[in-house]
């Protein structure tokens, strides 16, 4: 068990917490939220059908000097900034088709309580006091970076000079809890994942910990420290906190996140300060911080404060929800950096899309379609599915589930492709549509069909569309199956 992971997640119907990070509202998603936000839904509908009772948590962090300066240059009034970019995202995940339970705001009153009752926890444990902070502060970050983490003088994700800030803050010790971590990630060697993201946590923390700023001094927007209203919460001792708002403290100490899911930009935030927090606080400690890399325009990272972003609505207007989200979780190894291309995307969906599952489905249905009905997986007696194709599908769904579980979206896909290519073979060798034998030609399709249904299924938490399609086009009914011809799954993109 790691931290407050549920065991055997997965196999006994046990609650499974997950989370992406809250994103900041100073504009518009990019095609690395969706990431992010693809990645986590991917698991959570995993999770889900394997019979887990989900709850997938998304949402946005208002809170933050970005966002009072993005308000600014639009001449919007603050509250209605944040009210206008809040359903800008939601709408956003609805319209790729996210699956997540709820949607937190940092400005919800559920929310600042919760943050001042946590506040109040650490000030309790002796872990809170004041003093002079003088660092270099990146806006882009919302953080404060040392000397030797700069490049030429400049933040090397924003490449913008950090902000020289000298001013009398609330402190974290969280140079206590060093000793603490260490013994943390010793006793769970999975509480970070991929690996080389876990060891590169290691090494910073064996370096050395220093207290952290925990509060800004006259800012106008944020959550007041209590019984100090001329400091707001500084955004990690806010921000993190809205994994705990969103389901309440009660909730969270039988129930902590079993994952949350990010790039590796605010890792060591969540993986470094995120539990020494709730050590603090006495709260149980996350399962798993899942970590991704980032993604690069010609070599660039994507981000919104470099100008360079990709808008996944305009992606997805073009290729749907499914090629879109196909394409990231099949082109990019989780927890490494990819670059981004829309070449890329177009041959990845012609070929393994419209070629490739379009059309071994839009064969099989339409020679199944022919048939009144016939045996699904599972029956019985003449013309059932054969061995093969039941060891070929139960093969394939154990690959799939073992690779999930490692967190190998582009394996895991490749594994159901290899069982779509067998398909297709078996129609090309047999040469279905010339069989004239009734009993031969049903017994053909009815493998095509258990293989097909397979396939959709194996899919749903991957392309939920066209998983649902599939599973429409194969009316179960009892020991058999009725196949029904559809609209191409994926049109040729030109």
């Amino acid at each position: 068990m790691v931290g407050g992971k549920t065991e055997n997640c997965g196999m006994n119907g046990e609650k499974f917490y997950i989370t992406t990070p809250i994103y900041y509202v100073n504009d518009k998603p990019h095609i690395g939220h969706a990431y992010t936000t693809i990645a986590a839904d991917t698991l959570a509908r995993w999770h889900a059908a394997e019979g887990d009772n989900v709850f997938f948590l998304t949402g946005v962090d208002e809170n933050a000097q970005k966002t009072v300066d993005a308000a600014k240059k639009t001449g919007e009034e603050i509250h209605a900034y944040t009210d206008r970019l809040a359903a800008l995202w939601q709408s956003t995940w609805e319209k790729l088709g996210i699956s997540n339970t709820d949607f937190i705001r940092t400005t919800e009153e559920r929310h600042v309580a919760v943050v001042k009752d946590f506040w109040r926890r650490l000030e309790a444990a002796g872990d809170i006091y004041r003093g002079e902070y003088r660092g270099l502060y990146c806006k882009g970050h919302e953080a404060f970076l040392k000397e030797d983490e700069l490049v030429d003088g400049l933040c090397p994700d924003h490449k913008t000079a950090p902000e020289l800030v000298v001013e009398e803050n609330y402190f974290f010790r969280l140079s206590k809890y060093q000793k603490a971590l260490l013994e943390l990630y010793e006793e769970n060697p999975d509480f970070v994942a991929p690996a080389h993201r876990f060891n590169e946590i290691k090494s910073f923390v064996e370096r050395g910990l220093e207290d952290v700023s925990f509060s800004r001094e006259k800012r106008d927007w944020g959550i007041p420290v209590p019984d100090d209203p001329g400091q707001v919460i500084y955004v990690w001792a806010d921000a993190l906190v809205n994994y705990i708002s969103a389901v309440g403290i009660e909730w969270w100490e039988e129930h902590p996140a079993d994952m949350h899911v990010m790039a590796k930009d605010i890792a060591r935030f969540h993986a470094v300060i995120w539990p020494a927090m709730l050590m603090s606080a006495g709260l149980p400690l996350p399962g798993q911080i899942v970590v991704h890399g980032f993604f690069t325009l010609n070599g660039t990272k994507i981000s919104k404060s470099l100008g360079n972003t990709i808008d996944p609505l305009d992606v997805a207007a073009r290729y749907g929800a499914d090629g879109l989200r196909y394409f990231l979780l099949r082109e990019i190894p989780f927890g490494a950096d990819g670059d981004f291309s829309e070449a890329k995307l177009r041959e990845r969906y012609n070929g393994d899309l419209a070629n490739g599952l379009g059309n071994f489905a839009a064969r099989v249905l339409a020679l199944a379609a022919k048939e009144e009905s016939l045996p699904a997986l599972g029956a019985e007696g003449a013309g059932a599915p054969d061995n093969e194709f039941a060891g070929v599908i139960e093969d394939t769904r154990r690959a799939v589930r073992a690779k999930l579980v490692a967190l190998k979206f582009p394996e895991a896909l490749a594994a159901v492709w290899e069982v779509i290519s067998f398909g297709d073979r078996y129609v090309n060798e047999k040469k279905v549509w010339e069989i004239n034998d009734d009993a031969a030609r049903r017994a053909a399709l009815a493998n095509l069909t258990a293989l097909l249904g397979a396939v959709g299924d194996m899919l749903a938490p991957f392309l939920p569309d066209a998983s649902q399609k599939i599973k429409a086009a194969l009316v179960r009914e009892g020991d058999t199956v009725r196949a029904v011809k559809i609209e191409p799954l994926f049109p040729r993109a030109k």
